[in-house]
């Protein structure tokens, strides 16, 4: 089962040019199911829906509940964002988390729960994005808190590990990342561990999803970092769900034209057991 997390910038820069470049890339990643953030939609046209179509898979989106700064930042109240969940397999429950923030920084971020209904095992499908304040770390602990418990809480009744997705806007080493896990630090629900699939990259891969080499980053002249990830749930019964391989994906221009500000991040999941 091939998994990708993508923040697509919502509609800031030459949106209509990137949208191009985002179908092709995720044409070539031939993805299973993708988890994306900053997915814009207005009255007549959803991102996610047209990426759907082109590449005949399933979608859900759940939008912003406090769109109003993204809008104020392109000069138009009727483009809203979200959260979104593309899928080659049918999406059969959904569920939304408004993240907690304070009032002088919300702008709506949240959490989208999905289960895919494989034709072997149901699978727990979760994509979020927390706050991007750089000195948002406490902010970030506050929502991969609620975020955890609402994993805990929609996980059940499948073999198949939780796979949490998104742009995190933290480091690999920060608190909110460390909380998360629930392995380096005591986890926010007793028992509950989700580990960052990159642990499982070839060394010396190149990592960095918010790299200044994208002219997007480059000109906030802030050092790069990984900030996007997939937290994958311990394997299930012969490990069911294991990671067998990650990467960086869609971190090069598509024609001349860079899909995103962010890379992405791809992992290939085992979708049966590997041993009894």
């Amino acid at each position: 089962m091939r998994v990708v997390t993508w923040n697509l910038w919502w509609r800031f820069g030459p949106w209509a040019e990137r949208q191009k470049a985002i179908l092709g890339a995720l044409r070539e990643l031939r993805p299973d199911v993708v988890g994306l953030q900053e997915v814009w939609a207005t009255d007549g046209e959803n991102l996610a829906e047209w990426l759907a179509g082109e590449l005949g898979l399933h979608w859900t989106w759940a939008p912003s509940h406090a769109p109003e700064r993204w809008q104020r930042r392109i000069g138009d109240p009727g483009v809203r964002i979200g959260n979104a969940v593309l899928s080659r397999w049918p999406v059969e429950a959904r569920a939304v988390l408004p993240l907690p923030a304070p009032a002088e920084v919300d702008d709506g971020r949240l959490a989208l729960c999905t289960r895919i209904v494989t034709p072997t095992h149901d699978v727990p499908f979760f994509t979020t994005h927390l706050t991007s304040a750089l000195d948002g770390s406490a902010t970030r602990c506050r929502q991969v808190s609620v975020l955890a418990e609402f994993v805990a809480e929609h996980s059940g009744g499948t073999p198949f590990p939780a796979i949490v997705t998104g742009d995190f806007n933290a480091w690999p080493d920060s608190d909110e990342i460390r909380l998360f896990g629930g392995y380096r630090t005591a986890p926010v629900v007793p028992g509950q561990v989700l580990l960052d699939a990159w642990q499982y990259a070839e060394p010396g891969a190149p990592s960095v999803t918010w790299d200044p080499a994208n002219p997007y980053v480059g000109e906030g002249r802030y050092p790069g970092a990984r900030i996007d990830y997939i937290h994958v749930a311990p394997p299930g019964p012969g490990g069911l769900g294991h990671v067998r391989a990650v990467r960086r994906a869609c971190d090069r221009p598509v024609d001349g034209v860079w899909a995103s500000d962010h890379a992405a991040v791809v992992a290939d999941l085992a979708d049966r057991p590997d041993y009894p």
